[in-house]
């Protein structure tokens, strides 16, 4: 079978969603020799035993997308036999996950222990209560995984704390409780405890992006005073909703993620209205410093444009 023959018949057959097992090709019409022929050639990619996606899917997809994709390799591969812990929780109970990497966690001594055995795969002896153990569906498929305030608990213990307290804080602007994780974290194992503590401490239910929890603790990581989250300042064109803020200082910071505005209506209608919102404020006195995702890996480049927005703001209240 030529190249372009197979191409076209992959794209043909292919189901609707990305990552599809062997089982789900072959119902779809995909054979063996089509299946072979499409790896070979460079169609598709297998990225684990019994899952297979597009390459130019998978070519498309930002880092955290490919995670997310190799996860559902694994529920695909293992027909989702595993209880899932960690980030891969975090990401199933539909939380932000930020750089934690690509392995799938898995909690062993119960029936998806087999599913542990893979190399992408990191398998954690977590002695889980019945409790600690929910169920969440995805693509139809009812999948095991660690409860929310527990996922959150192992997350704090033992990722760093920038991927903890962004998976922390999309958990708590869900509804989860911090005194529920709080309460997983002191009746758990002393390992780790003191660190979970901390990050608990640093967590912000108002944040609403990655960004933002990684931009409130840079700051705090430069020795600055914590901002507060999600300011409402009045202006005579409505509410400006500030990422971060320091009132008494009258310093904005925002992050300018994309998609910033894409919640609050049409992209150009939103933008205009939110600069008008920023003019308003800036002619009552406040100072803007606005970030975006290649800044977070400058904390020098940063902590110079804070400092001098500070010292305008000083000199403007003297």
């Amino acid at each position: 079978m030529e190249a372009r023959t197979a191409k076209a018949l992959l794209a043909a057959k292919w189901p609707q969603t990305d990552v599809v097992s062997t089982g789900g090709l072959r119902a779809a019409g995909i054979d063996d020799r089509l299946l072979t022929q499409g790896v070979r050639t460079g169609a598709i990619m297998r990225l684990r035993r019994g899952a297979y996606i597009p390459a130019h899917r998978w070519h498309e997809l930002a880092p955290w997308g490919k995670d997310e994709a190799r996860l559902d390799a694994h529920i695909e591969g293992t027909d989702g036999s595993a209880i899932y812990c960690f980030n891969s929780a975090a990401t199933l109970h539909g939380c932000s996950v930020w750089n934690t990497g690509p392995a799938i966690h898995v909690a062993t001594g119960y029936s998806g222990a087999n599913a542990s055995r893979a190399s992408d795969t990191a398998s954690h002896q977590l002695g889980l209560a019945d409790a600690e153990i929910v169920v969440v569906v995805r693509r139809g498929r009812k999948l095991k995984v660690t409860s929310l305030s527990r996922t959150v608990a192992d997350c704090a213990r033992f990722l760093s704390l920038e991927q903890a307290a962004v998976i922390g804080d999309s958990a708590l602007q869900r509804g989860l409780e911090l005194q529920l994780v709080r309460n997983e974290v002191e009746a758990g194992s002393m390992r780790g405890r003191r660190r979970a503590l901390s990050v608990l401490d640093a967590l912000e239910p108002l944040t609403e992006s990655v960004g933002e929890t990684r931009t409130r603790l840079l700051l705090q990581r430069l020795g600055f005073e914590r901002p507060v989250a999600q300011l409402e300042i009045p202006t005579p064109a409505g509410l400006y909703r500030a990422d971060l803020a320091w009132p008494a200082i009258m310093i904005i910071i925002e992050f300018d993620g994309e998609g910033k505005y894409t919640d609050y209506g049409p992209t150009p209608e939103a933008l205009i209205a939110e600069r008008r919102r920023e003019t308003l404020l800036m002619e009552q006195g406040w100072v803007f410093v606005r970030l975006r995702w290649s800044d977070l890996d400058r904390p020098l480049e940063v902590q110079r444009r804070i400092e001098a927005a500070i010292a305008r703001a000083t000199k403007r209240s003297a």
